[in-house]
């Protein structure tokens, strides 16, 4: 019996779920002086589920993916994106899937966008029964994302990043923060260099008296910073002093709460780290924002949620005209995008 499951073969039995969500308005942010924009990436779509959102800018506007499909781990679940052209966002578009041959056909996960200084766009993606077994896969656009190469699967043993994006180093490195979960919960660092060699640290913790994954980085100066999701309550943290290649043993920051849930952060203009996490030690609600001048103190500014629900994952960065763009899981149903002044946190 065949289990390949097409979009098309959905259609008929997926319908806009906004017809069954009284509260289904992207509005639910509480009014903070720094809010611009809030807006869902879609409103339709041939599948009901959606999370791990990621946010690039392009050329011509922003980029945004996620997976989606009938279930998180389901096989049906494929890569999707949509391009926001400074007007709207357009529809949503699959660019990758695990099919794998006519029979048979794997989930994908985590999708992370990655623009090149040339303007290429890096797009990394998990594929695999789970976060044990998974592999890397990577594909690219010159284009702002209109084209995309053929997939492309990571050397055995690397994944690429593994939740948030990347960052270039000085030294012309691509520095991968990633994390594996068959063996406890570890952290560890990849880097892509030019001539497109991969090369990774050992494991920066045990996974046992912390355990880590989905790594978010921070530069300081010449010091960069790792901020982790983890499974004790508390993001944990990690710090390297020579551009990622060693590292710190990793702690827990006591002030910042995680109920085992994403997190991503991004260094600003100003030289403050702003971090987007839930607030919570169970659940994921409230969703917020916080901002630190060191990486040690953090103090929360914004609540971007606080209804009931769903709220994880978040993507930030900031664009060439300053503003914070974050995206975000809403409910599982829509990729949520929030726009915020930095000048007026």
């Amino acid at each position: 019996m065949r289990i390949l499951l097409t979009i098309a073969a959905l259609l008929p039995l997926i319908s806009d779920v906004s017809a069954q969500d009284e509260d289904f308005s992207p509005l639910t942010t509480p009014d903070h002086p720094a809010l611009i924009k809030q807006e869902f990436v879609y409103t339709e779509a041939p599948f009901p589920q959606c999370h791990a959102s990621t946010i690039t800018p392009t050329k011509s506007g922003l980029l945004a993916s996620w997976f989606g499909g009938t279930r998180e781990k389901n096989p049906d679940v494929e890569i999707w994106i949509s391009h926001f052209d400074g007007t709207k966002w357009s529809p949503v578009r699959s660019v990758a899937n695990g099919i794998q041959n006519e029979d048979f056909r794997y989930p994908c996960w985590n999708p992370v966008l990655f623009t090149q200084p040339d303007g290429e766009i890096l797009l990394f993606y998990k594929v695999g029964a789970n976060p044990r077994e998974w592999w890397g896969e990577m594909i690219t656009s010159r284009d702002d994302g209109k084209t995309w190469s053929k997939p492309v699967k990571l050397p055995d043993g690397y994944l690429g990043p593994i939740k948030n994006k990347p960052e270039l180093m000085p030294d012309g490195r691509l520095l991968c923060p990633t994390s594996t979960e068959h063996d406890g919960w570890r952290v560890h660092m990849e880097w892509l260099t030019e001539d497109g060699q991969w090369h990774k640290t050992s494991p920066l913790n045990e996974g046992e008296t912390i355990g880590a994954i989905q790594p978010a980085i921070l530069r300081w100066g010449d010091l960069i910073q790792i901020v982790c999701r983890s499974q004790q309550k508390k993001v944990a943290t990690a710090w390297s002093p020579d551009l990622g290649k060693t590292w710190t043993d990793m702690k827990l920051i006591d002030s910042l709460p995680n109920p085992n849930s994403g997190i991503d952060a991004v260094t600003l203009k100003d030289g403050r780290g702003l971090l987007v996490y839930n607030n919570t030690p169970r659940g994921r609600s409230p969703l917020n924002v916080a901002i630190s001048k060191d990486g040690h103190q953090w103090r929360d500014v914004i609540v971007l949620e606080n209804q009931p629900g769903e709220y994880s994952y978040p993507a930030v960065i900031q664009t060439a005209d300053g503003k914070i763009h974050i995206t975000y899981t809403w409910k599982r149903r829509r990729v949520k995008h929030v726009v915020l002044d930095p000048e007026k946190i």
